[in-house]
Parts: C-alpha cells; structure tokens; sequence
C-alpha cells in the first residue's frame, strides 16, 4: 500500500495540514499510522465528512435532509418524511400496516405483530420505500429522464411477490393493459413513445413551477406506465421536483385521498381541484417546517 505525508494529503484535500493531523489524532482517517514522529495517510483513503456543529444547521429543507441523510440524524425532518410519506403514500394504495408500524420498521428494521395478520407484501414495500426516498434525495438535481423513473420502479417493488410474476415487469413498463378508477390507461405498445414525449416536454423548461410539477404528476398518471406502483411512483416524483424547484412539497394523507382522486379524474375540465388539494397538503407541509425552523417562500 502506498502512504502519503500529512503535507502531501493537506494538498490533495486543500486543507490545512493542520486539520490532517487532527483527523489522524482523532481516529477519522482510516488507516493512518505513526511513523517515527510523523502520520502517514494511505494514498487511498477519502477525506473525512464533517461534523456537524451546534448552531450550523442549514435551514433549507433540501440541505437538511441532505445533512440528515448523510449523518443518520434520529428525529429530525428527515427521519419525519421518511415515515410519513412512506405510510400515507402506501395507504392510499393499500397498506394495512398502521403508522406506529411503518415507523416501527424505519426505526427498527423490525415488526411487532399481535392478533394480526399482516401482508409481507406491505412490510418489503414500506422497506423497499424507505429506500426510494434516499434514491430522491441523492438524484433530486437530476432531470427526471425514464431511467430515473424505471429505477424508482424497481427499488418500490424487488422483493415483492410481484416481482415472481412472469407477466409483472419490475423495473419497466407494464406488458398487460390496465386501469385506474375505472379509467383506461396507455396500451403498453405506447407506454414507451408517451413516456419520452412526456419527458421532452417537461424538461425543456430548467425550472418547473408548482403547477407544471402537479401537470406532470396528472400526465404520469394518466399513462400509468407501470402494472403497478404508478401512484407511489409518480408522488415520490412530485416531491423530488419540489424540493429541485425550491418549492414547498407535500404529502399526500388520508383524509385528502378522494380530493385527490378526484382531482386527478377531473383535471382536464377543473384544474382548480387538484391544485386546491396539492396546496392543502402543502400547507400542512410548512407546519413540519415551521417546527424545524426551516425557511420557505
């Protein structure tokens, strides 16, 4: 293995040689050694993150969870989104697994049952969930391109029992035609064109405003390129272009379910209803934020 001198390393990190020792004295440079009177860094080692410090807490919702992700922060906004949208996101869709259980499973990697039945199905997703919002979080100044998409599609549904169904696609379009509330959807020998036209359209603009991320979020839907998953995919989508945007997010909760539904059936003829219930949720958002001291427009 080759090494390197504290003066070598202070170069390459473009930061004070002094700093480099501090990081060998306090054990957070992996590898590094005394030799004789001086430390030794191998040539391959990253440059340690940085603590945070009391008082220096980005105040943007965007950097936090970036921060709070990073360090594994416990209780912060973060660790709240990760268990409030994964639950209510998967309820609208199903879920039988109650809040104290979705936040059983972020905060424990475990489920307690007693006098219950409870599909393993809704455990792996809200796992598989979980994982979906890091995916975000990591890619969210990305464009939102079909990899990105089929990507969030697989990480939703690996593991489930969909995923040992010849016809279920995880990961890619659907093969099967579907519906959602009775409406009909995309064929799947269309998905593909209506997915790239789609994303051509929205991504010509750099900045998207609110109601531009809710039409795409309608568009998605209405293709519904997926056998399943389409609405967890699609709002999970929707809240990486707001927190991209600078823009508020939301979640999505039971008690604007059929709002929701609705606005999403009536968007052609009424906008005003969905947009009504995506600032109702919003608004509900800023409180969270309010009680984390972050900034908003």
């Amino acid at each position: 293995m080759k090494y390197l001198t504290v003066k070598q390393v202070a170069e390459k990190w473009n930061i004070s040689e002094r700093s480099v020792r501090n990081y060998c004295k306090n054990g957070r440079i992996m590898g590094a050694v005394i030799k004789g009177k001086h430390w030794i860094i191998p040539d391959d080692v990253e440059k340690p993150k940085r603590k945070i410090r009391a008082g220096k807490l980005p105040n943007t919702i965007l950097e936090r969870l970036k921060l709070e992700k990073e360090s594994k922060m416990p209780g912060g906004i973060y660790h709240k989104i990760q268990i409030e949208l994964t639950y209510n996101s998967n309820h609208i869709e199903g879920s039988r697994l109650t809040h104290d259980q979705t936040r059983h499973i972020y905060e424990t990697n475990t489920i307690g049952v007693k006098d219950s039945v409870i599909n393993v199905d809704d455990i792996v997703e809200t796992a598989n969930h979980f994982r979906c919002i890091d995916y975000i979080i990591d890619m969210v100044n990305y464009p939102i391109s079909e990899s990105m998409i089929k990507q969030l599609h697989s990480l939703l549904k690996a593991g489930t029992s969909d995923s040992r169904k010849a016809w279920f696609a995880v990961g890619d379009y659907k093969k099967l035609e579907n519906e959602v509330g009775g409406i009909k959807t995309t064929k799947p020998k269309d998905v593909e064109k209506e997915m790239r036209n789609l994303l051509k359209k929205y991504n010509r603009k750099k900045s998207k405003s609110f109601e531009e991320i809710i039409e795409f979020h309608y568009m998605f839907e209405r293709i519904h390129p997926f056998q399943d998953g389409n609405g967890r995919v699609g709002r999970l989508i929707m809240f990486k272009e707001c927190l991209k945007n600078n823009i508020v997010p939301f979640i999505i909760d039971d008690s604007l379910k059929e709002f929701y539904y609705r606005g999403l059936k009536e968007w052609k003829n009424e906008r005003g209803h969905l947009l009504d219930t995506c600032l109702t949720a919003q608004d509900r958002f800023k409180l969270i934020m309010d009680y984390f001291g972050l900034n908003y427009k």
